[in-house]
């Protein structure tokens, strides 16, 4: 492992709660997969768009990273705040922060921000929970959740809308996703975000197993909208 010190300028200092932070990578990592680090951990982190130096000099994503580098993360340098991302969607193993994805969301020209977040209960069916478990087929559940988020923006006429998913193992009260909608108007915002819950769930290949007190199972899935299922062979009786 090597570590490398990393300092964050104007907005994205903000963004990720400090201007100078220590973070260990292991040995041969890239410029490219420290963002994808910091992404995961600070998921509110508007990092597309920026520029990176290393030791003072700009730097490209390939550029492989040693121990003692100092990193530099520069947002864009002209006049002005840079305008949230229309869209920010992202699955993540770590613990989602609503707060700051909320508050990353407001602008000016926003009449209402609509949150849909989706916690461990601590039971399910009658039987107590001990934990969650999501898996995703990863690529392909990306690429859904980008655009689901697009449709939903000319669907409904938002301004913004983000998504995110936690994977691996959750404990009751933790946030297992969160969609976060502003728009200048609230029924637009109630209406995208129910929406974008509803359609996830149905499309975006994600699981869940629910681990109880007295045993574990996978979660039944809704069926998929007309069109998207694809019928197996037919069980065959007595062979």
């Amino acid at each position: 492992m090597i570590q490398v010190h990393v300092l964050a300028f104007g907005v994205l200092k903000d963004s990720l709660g400090s201007d100078a932070i220590p973070v260990e990578l292991h040995d041969g990592a890239t410029v490219a997969g420290l963002l994808a680090q910091l992404g995961e951990r600070h998921p509110a982190a508007m990092l597309r768009g920026i520029a990176v130096s290393v030791n003072a000099e700009y730097a490209a994503a390939s550029q492989v990273l040693r121990a003692g580098d100092e990193v530099g993360l520069l947002p864009p340098v002209s006049g002005g705040a840079p305008e949230t991302e229309p869209v920010f969607t992202r699955l993540t193993r770590e613990r989602i922060d609503a707060d700051k994805l909320v508050a990353a969301a407001k602008r000016g020209e926003d009449g209402a921000v609509v949150v849909f977040d989706g916690i461990v209960r601590n039971n399910s069916r009658g039987r107590q929970t001990l934990h969650l478990e999501y898996e995703a087929y990863e690529e392909m559940a990306a690429k859904q959740m980008n655009e689901l988020a697009r449709e939903a923006l000319g669907k409904f006429g938002v301004r913004h809308v983000a998504i995110v998913h936690r994977l691996g193992r959750l404990v009751v009260g933790e946030t297992s996703v969160l969609i976060v909608v502003a728009s200048a108007h609230r029924a637009q915002g109630f209406d995208a975000c129910r929406w974008l819950i509803d359609t996830l769930k149905k499309t975006v290949p994600i699981w869940k197993k629910e681990t109880f007190v007295d045993g574990a199972v996978w979660a039944d899935g809704e069926p998929f909208p007309a069109g998207l299922g694809v019928a197996g062979p037919e069980k065959t009786h007595g062979a």
